[in-house]
């Protein structure tokens, strides 16, 4: 690929990003996220340790991000039960990842489905 090629596509990126609404920057979390640990499974399934790891470590970092931006106050319990399901959701990918185990992944790719399908249909 064309380096000048690849930098714009860098930009483009980043711009989507920092320009994104906080509704669409929270569904690109979660396409991130799911994205990462599709592959994962598939790295997984290919004995590929080392991408797995890398997949289910990028998606942790995302749940992470998810955690930290959470506004407690302005959230009340919606965002305490949130900070409860990504905390669930972390510990699931930190033992999917130790035992290499594709269901406990699968779990945490349903819930941030829907977490994603939730905030699709929010106007």
């Amino acid at each position: 690929m064309n380096h000048a090629y690849a930098n714009a596509q860098n930009v483009y990126k980043n711009n989507q990003v920092t320009t994104a609404p906080k509704k669409k920057l929270l569904i690109m979390l979660y396409d991130g996220a799911i994205k990462n640990l599709k592959l994962a499974i598939n790295a997984i399934e290919e004995k590929d340790n080392q991408v797995s790891n890398t997949n289910i470590i990028k998606a942790q970092n995302i749940i992470m991000e998810l955690m930290h931006t959470l506004d407690f106050e302005a959230g009340g319990e919606i965002a305490n039960n949130l900070y409860q399901l990504y905390d669930y959701m972390y510990l699931k990918l930190v033992k999917a990842n130790t035992s290499k185990d594709t269901k406990g992944i699968k779990e945490v790719i349903k819930y941030l489905e829907d977490l994603r399908n939730t905030w699709e249909q929010i106007r």
